[in-house]
């Protein structure tokens, strides 16, 4: 089940697909910074513990898709 949702409504744990990406990815750390959101994630699909984690920095207004339900709330 995918929601689409904007870029401030994501959390720590949260799946999500970026804009032009087909891969989910895990958000690990949600900041905000120069009038931007960062988010680190790794690959939600990859099977490797190693799997580097990167920024992103998005804005807050982006349209993302969250995959499954949030069990945190």
């Amino acid at each position: 089940m995918d929601d689409m949702i904007l870029a401030d409504d994501v959390d720590v744990g949260d799946v999500i697909v970026l804009p032009g990406a087909e891969d989910p990815d895990l958000v690990s750390r949600v900041r905000l910074g120069q009038g931007r959101l960062i988010f680190t994630v790794a690959s939600a699909s990859s099977d490797s513990p190693d799997e580097e984690e990167r920024p992103v920095k998005l804005t807050a207004t982006v349209h993302l898709r969250k995959r499954g339900r949030d069990i945190a709330r």
